[in-house]
Parts: C-alpha cells; structure tokens; sequence
C-alpha cells in the first residue's frame, strides 16, 4: 500500500504542478490576482506533497522493502541505516524525486516573499518554476518510477507499478546494494550539494525570464536573486571540491579532477555561474552588460539542465553517470524548448537592455570585467566541445573518440593564466577610465614582490617556466589582494580613529560583497597552489614486491611488511589490507595500511589508499594487487603529490568567503535608528 501511496502523491503533486503553470499564464494574461494567486498556492502546495512521497520512499529504503525495484537496485541487509536513506539520491528514480523536492522547497521560500512590489513578477516566476517541477515529476510518473514492484508472472519476475493479470509480489531476499564507491562520506553531501547548486539556479533564471517577459529590465530582478545566485554557487562550488575530494579518496588514479565528462558537466554552469556573479556588479553600479546578464543566466540554466541530461541519459561512459535510460530524448527536447524560449524572448527585449553608460577605457574596471566574462566563455566553449565532440564522431562515424586530459589542460591552462591576472589587476582599475599610467602606479609594487618570490623559487625550488609562471600570478594575486585589505583599513583607521584590526572588522562588515570576494580570490590562489603542485610536479612509480621489499619514489622508501585478509560478516566486506612502512631519506615516518575492500552484495571493490599527508606533499600509496601468501609480492603504486592539500586548504577558505559575502547586511533604517539611540545616550551621558 505504501507503494501505490507514494506513486500517487507523485501523480497528484504533477497534476498540481502543471495547474500552477497555467493558472499563472492565465492570470497574468487576464490581470487576475485570484487566479495568480491560486497558483501560488499551488506551488506552496508542492514541497509538502513531495515530501510525502519522499519520506514513502525513505521507509521503504529504511525497512528493507526489497519487493520495490528501486529499493532492490541502490540498498541491502548489510548497509547501515544513514546510507539507505542516503540511496535515495543513489539510483536514477530517487534522485529525480529529490531534484523535484528541492526546486519545490526553494520555489515555495521564493514566493512566500512580500511580492507588493514586484508583483508582475510573481506569475512568471511560477511559469518557470513550476514548468521545471513537472518536467522532472512528469519522469517519475511515466518513465522511472521509483515505487515500481516486483511481481511473479508465470515464468517470469518483471517490475511493474500495478499487478499484472495473475501475477503475485515477489520478495527478494536481500537488495544488490549501493556501488561500494557511493559509500564513501563524500558521496554521501556531494550529490546534495550539487543538486542545491543546480536547483538554486533555476530561481535567478525564472526572475531572468520574468523581467523579460513583463519588460522590466532594469536591475531589479538582479536584487532580488542576488542572494540565491551566490548560495547556489557556493552549493555548486562546494559539490565540484567534495567530489574532487571524493576521487582522491576513493577512485584510486592519484588525483582528484581527471576531466571526466560528468564533471565538466558540473563544471561547465559553474563557469556561466561565476561570470554572472561578476557581471552583474557592473549592471548594479554603471548600468551596463545588461546583455550579458540574461545570456549568462539564460546559459547557466541550460547547463544545469543539460548537466543533469548528460548523468542520466546514458549517453556518456562515467563513472558518476547513471546507467542508460529512455529520459535522454525527453532531456534533450526540454533543453531545447526551454533555450528556444529564453533566446526568443531575449531577441524581443534586446533593444530595452541597452546599457546605460557608454564604455569609454579598455582598462577601466568594467572592461576588465567584460574581458573577464570573455574568458569564462573560452573555457566553456572549451568543455562544452571537448564533452560533445565524442557524441558528434559517434553520431556521423559510428567511432566514439575519446577527448582526454591532456585537450583540456592545454587549451584551458593560457585562460586560467589570464583570469588569474586580471583577479590581480580588475580590483586595482578604476571605475569609468584606467590608464597605463595609473595601474601601473598601483601595480608595480605587487608585480616586484612577486618577481622576486619568483627568483627565490627558481634557485631553491624549480626551474619549470609554466610552474614559474603560474608561481609569479598566484603571488602577485595574493599581494595585491592584501594590499587592498591594508590599503582599505589603514584608510578607516585615520578616518575614524580606530586600532587597525577594529578598523579592518568593520571595514568588511561594511562590505561584506567586496571583501567576501576578496576573500575567495585569496582562497582561489592557495587552491591554485595545490592544483599547480600536483598537475607539474606529481611522480609515480609501480611494482611488485616481495615482503621486505622496497619501493623508493621522490626521496620516500616504502617497504612492504605484511598483508591480511577478513570478512566482516555484518557490514558484508570483506577486507584486503597490507601494512608498509614510511622512510623519508632513512628516517622512519610511521606506517601506512592501504587496502581493498570487497562489498559482497553488489560484487564490486573499493580501493582505500594509505595517505601521509602534510603541507609539503602527500605520500598516496594504493594496493593494487596480491598474492594469497604476502610472502609472495603484492603490487603497489605509490604517488607523490607535491602541495596538493593547499587544495583542500583553499577550499575550507573558500567555503567561508562565500559565507561571508552572502551573509545578509543589517536593514540600513535599523542601522540609522541605532546610531540616533547612541548619540542621544552620548548626549545624555555628557
């Protein structure tokens, strides 16, 4: 019963859903506020309907209800209880249904909202909210089911949502179980985080479609999403760094990014996201690239949708796609509606977001930001060939070609090196027109500082012009980033008559959007640093050995002792480990155990490996192979990733810097009440 439950709130929460879009259509067209209003109820309506459904879903994983098919495919008797109702987002037909689930959560806090002034907004909101919500509801009614059962047909077990003619339930046993590299921590929030980062973006896309529908184009709607499009960026940025981290950990090639299709799939609106979030300072504060804007929100939705087509399609080889599915085709032809849609209507308001100030230096701020915006979309035209060129070949070939690291890196390295330079540059630029003259004043000084930490890393670290380089920008971005804190508070400091570090607090607290953003840029650089190390200077070796034999690799000796093997009966593993020991030029470092783990109800494997890590470099040493007595060899491979966990590092800092620029400002009238009430009790004091 709780099957037929749960698949009929699904079939209800459509129904409302498709009642919400043209209950919105109608009522704007006919100024109904009744009517709009409705479906705003409607939508509101959605979250907790899902929800119902949600938690139908999470008993069955929870409870073992293997006679459900999606049940059956993603858990097992021997999966603790966190990680069945984390396989909700584990299996194509549950994380559908939590895509659904967020949109409507945000959806429903977006139109809760006093909408007084912003009222011919509110239908078209919901067009484009809603329209979503049922496309990915519309999948779970009629194409992947979550709630669809096992049934005995004479002959034959065969899912089906309703039971055939003389059919009966069938019950497995036992579930195949999650694939064991889901398992790991990291998979269990980077899916979320993506998802909110995905689904977040639909909120500024909708108030996009909304502004151009109704003819306002000013930056009004860019007011109303700021927020939204920062904390979908944090949640898109925080997934892509969670599952770099998952890589490194689990996937056992000794790095975390290897341009894997998928990834850039996540990658890719995250580019359009992060020039968005620049591009619109320029509209707040000069009135201009109002055309960009749209075509980067407009971009960065469709991205999100054709990142989600591509995990689900089947149409890519990944290790983090879903397996192959009939949704691919639905996919496609919603993207290509929607963007249609969007272009259209972007082609009628063009002439309305003409920009209101007239470009008149190529080196003021807002043409630094506009080469900015330029570069992002090399990178994204670079991803976005590289991910369809293989599909292309296929198509008129029958070959698929496989487009690999290398592509990407080369293509892409000049470009990074080009945003990096202008993050040092743009926040020194001024408002209106630069000169030469005048970055150069306010440059040199950085520039010299870096050119000499550069100096000292050639003679004491490396001679590799691209590391020397990319070592030069990160400094000079950093340099110049302190600068402006000190500059910035040394200013509040005299002004006001404050120590320094109060000066420096307040200075930020003022500014939260400016200097959260200084922050990240800092927070990109000590990323940089582990991304440089590892993609220059990382070293591998494998081989063989027999107990007590050695591997040597980068000043490390790894001397392999001993291996054991066990089951765990209750977590259903069973447990390869051998044990080395570390040595760092003949001084004895301690012991690393890398293991394989073998998961018995979905017959696959995990590789754990032994990891000593500091802010040098990580020893990264994976068990690969082994005989049944250790005395005779097991095979290892070991890396040595030089700086990488300044990535890791970088990406805590980020994290806050995000927090801090979204974190929202005190009501200004609050403000000025608070300052009146201090200077009447100065006045009564005095």
């Amino acid at each position: 019963m709780l099957s037929e439950f749960g698949y009929g709130i699904l079939v209800v929460s459509f129904i409302v859903a498709v009642y919400s879009v043209i209950a919105a259509a109608y009522g704007a067209q006919t100024k109904s506020l009744a009517t709009i209003e409705s479906a705003r109820r409607a939508m509101l309506l959605l979250f907790p309907l899902i929800s119902l459904s949600a938690a139908a879903l999470i008993y069955l994983l929870v409870n073992n209800h293997y006679e459900v098919a999606f049940v059956y495919e993603v858990t097992s008797r021997s999966m603790p209880t966190y990680l069945k109702v984390t396989a909700w987002w584990g299996g194509q037909a549950g994380s559908l249904v939590f895509w659904s689930w967020l949109l409507a959560l945000f959806a429903s806090a977006v139109t809760i909202r006093k909408w007084e002034r912003d009222i011919e907004f509110l239908p078209w909101v919901i067009v484009v909210a809603s329209v979503t919500t049922a496309f990915f509801l519309g999948l779970n009614v009629f194409y992947e089911n979550p709630f669809t059962r096992f049934w005995n047909v004479p002959g034959n077990v065969e899912p089906h949502m309703f039971a055939p003619a003389g059919a009966t339930l069938f019950f497995p046993e036992d579930g195949r179980g999650l694939n064991p590299l889901l398992r790991h921590p990291g998979m269990v929030i980077h899916p979320p985080m993506l998802y909110l980062g995905f689904v977040a973006y639909v909120i500024p896309f909708a108030f996009a479609i909304a502004a151009l529908v109704t003819g306002r184009t000013d930056d009004r709607w860019i007011r109303l999403t700021r927020r939204w499009a920062l904390w979908a960026w944090l949640f898109l940025s925080f997934g892509l760094v969670l599952g770099g981290r998952w890589a490194y950990d689990v996937l056992g090639w000794g790095g975390y990014w290897g341009w894997d299709p998928v990834e850039i799939a996540a990658f890719m609106p995250w580019l359009t996201g992060t020039a968005y979030l620049h591009s619109v300072m320029i509209q707040e504060k000069r009135g201009q690239l109002k055309h960009w804007n749209m075509i980067l929100v407009i971009l960065t939705y469709a991205l999100v949708i054709f990142g989600t087509f591509l995990t689900r399609s089947g149409v890519l080889s990944s290790v983090h796609a879903f397996a192959e599915s009939a949704i691919g085709p639905l996919f496609f032809a919603f993207i290509g509606l929607t963007f249609i849609i969007s272009v259209a209507l972007l082609i009628w308001r063009w002439p309305l977001l003409r920009g209101e100030n007239e470009m008149t230096s190529m080196l003021s701020r807002e043409a630094l930001f506009l080469l900015n915006n330029l570069l992002f979309m090399s990178v994204l035209v670079v991803c976005f060939w590289g991910v369809i060129f293989p599909l292309i070949s296929e198509l008129f070939t029958g070959q698929k070609v496989t487009v690999g690291p290398p592509f990407y890196e080369r293509a892409t390295a000049p470009l990074f090196a080009a945003l990096m330079l202008l993050m040092g540059v743009a926040p020194l630029s001024a408002w209106g027109h630069s000169t030469i003259q005048t970055l150069g004043r306010a440059l040199w000084k950085s520039a010299l500082v870096a050119a000499i930490i550069t100096a000292a890393l050639f003679f004491t670290y490396t001679q590799n012009w691209i590391a020397l380089i990319a070592f030069f920008l990160i400094a000079f971005v950093l340099l110049v980033t302190v600068q402006e804190f000190w500059r910035g508070a040394r200013a509040r400091q005299h002004s006001q008559n404050e120590n320094f570090f109060t000066a420096l607090m307040r200075l930020m607290g003022r500014n939260r959007r400016r200097y959260g953003g200084y922050i990240i840029h800092i927070s990109m650089m000590l990323m940089a640093i582990g991304i440089l190390g590892i993609e220059v200077f990382q070293t591998e070796t494998q081989g063989t050995v027999a107990s007590g034999g050695e591997l040597n690799l980068s000043g490390y000796t790894v001397q392999y002792r001993e291996l054991a093997s066990w089951d765990d009966s209750g977590a259903g593993v069973n447990y390869t480990r051998a044990i080395v020991d570390v040595y760092e030029n003949g001084i004895y470092l301690g012991q690393l155990t890398p293991r394989i783990d073998y998961y018995f109800d979905s017959q696959q494997n995990m590789t754990i490996p032994g990891q000593r890590s500091t802010f040098r470099d990580d020893l990264y040493i994976l068990l690969v192979d082994w005989q049944p007595v250790s005395s005779m060899g097991a095979t290892f491979k070991i890396f040595v990733n030089p700086l990488v966990n300044w990535l890791w590092i970088g990406s805590i800092a980020f994290f806050f810097g995000v927090l801090f620029a979204a974190w929202p400002d005190k009501d200004p009238a609050e403000e000025r009440v608070h300052s009146r009430r201090s200077a009447k009790q100065s006045q009564v004091a005095g």
